[in-house]
């Protein structure tokens, strides 16, 4: 049995340990906006519920571990005292994981993360209309549990309004929880899907990817590529260079066979089974020689 002190061992490392064994977490998918009116999205797995009576939520948006700075959801709630929580089912997995790239203040992750910014009914911040349950929260408290580096800060949060998919209601009414198809954060890229069991989504670069906005258009409106799809394909820093292109097509029969088809759902089929088999680079490099 391995005995830690948690004073003996650096905070990266406990922090790793804590986030391995306790699990699997809900995902607070929040929407802030700045006083400055910069619309903000970011995933927390520091979250649960707490209360009924009255509908309070809990999630801590943590000091970062390597600089002791604090986070824009944080500093957003803060200083407006509200928050959409949307939860996240498997259908928009890659795209939150995509969302959670640090990008700079006022940069839009709705629009980065190819997810559709809708008009709250009580508070200001958007909810995000993929997400099959949304809660509009007034922020009650903003707790404190230290200063310096990978201290929570409690964001306790009471629900004015909740909206529900009903494609995801059973015949009484009651959320059905094949339906919702809900994911957890496990430690590590590992999440856990409801009746599915574990699977693994690899943590956004640490530099920045193009962003779903940045997909071309044929692509981005596919009528075959999911929004996780579209999440794994924004989730690189820069496209394929021509050469890296025409040598991929060179060496796939199948890709020049499906290409020369011309036939883009049968390209975009081919495209969504690289991606299933996290082959993205050969995925995009299909895709953008079906464009020449």
């Amino acid at each position: 049995m391995l005995t830690i002190d948690p004073k003996d061992v650096s905070t990266a490392k406990l922090h790793g340990y804590l986030l391995g064994a306790v699990g699997p977490r809900p995902i607070a998918f929040a929407s802030t906006i700045s006083k400055d009116g910069h619309v903000n999205l970011s995933p927390f797995s520091f979250f649960n519920v707490f209360s009924a009576n009255p509908p309070v939520m809990i999630f801590s948006p943590a000091r970062r571990v390597r600089d002791n700075t604090t986070k824009h959801t944080l500093e957003n709630a803060m200083a407006t005292r509200e928050v959409v929580v949307n939860v996240v089912n498997y259908d928009i997995v890659q795209q939150m994981s995509l969302s959670s790239t640090e990008y700079p203040e006022g940069v839009n992750e709705f629009e980065k993360a190819g997810l559709t910014m809708q008009a709250s009914e009580v508070v200001t911040p958007f909810r995000v209309k993929e997400s099959p349950v949304q809660f509009e929260c007034k922020v009650l408290e903003v707790k404190s549990l230290g200063a310096e580096g990978g201290a929570g800060n409690l964001v306790i949060c009471e629900v004015v309004r909740m909206h529900i998919d009903e494609n995801i209601l059973d015949a009484d009414g009651r959320i059905d929880q094949h339906k919702i198809d809900l994911v957890s954060r496990m430690g590590g890229n590992w999440y856990s899907r409801a009746n599915m069991g574990l699977f693994e989504v690899p943590k956004p670069l640490s530099s920045l990817g193009i962003g779903v906005d940045s997909i071309p258009e044929a692509i981005r409106l596919s009528k075959v590529l999911t929004g996780n799809d579209l999440g794994k394909l924004g989730n690189i820093e820069q496209l394929p260079q021509d050469d890296e292109v025409a040598a991929y097509l060179k060496g796939s029969v199948e890709a020049r066979k499906v290409i020369s088809s011309g036939e883009e759902t049968e390209v975009h089929a081919m495209a969504h089974e690289l991606l299933n088999e996290n082959k993205i680079a050969e995925a995009w490099k299909l895709l953008l020689a079906a464009m020449k």
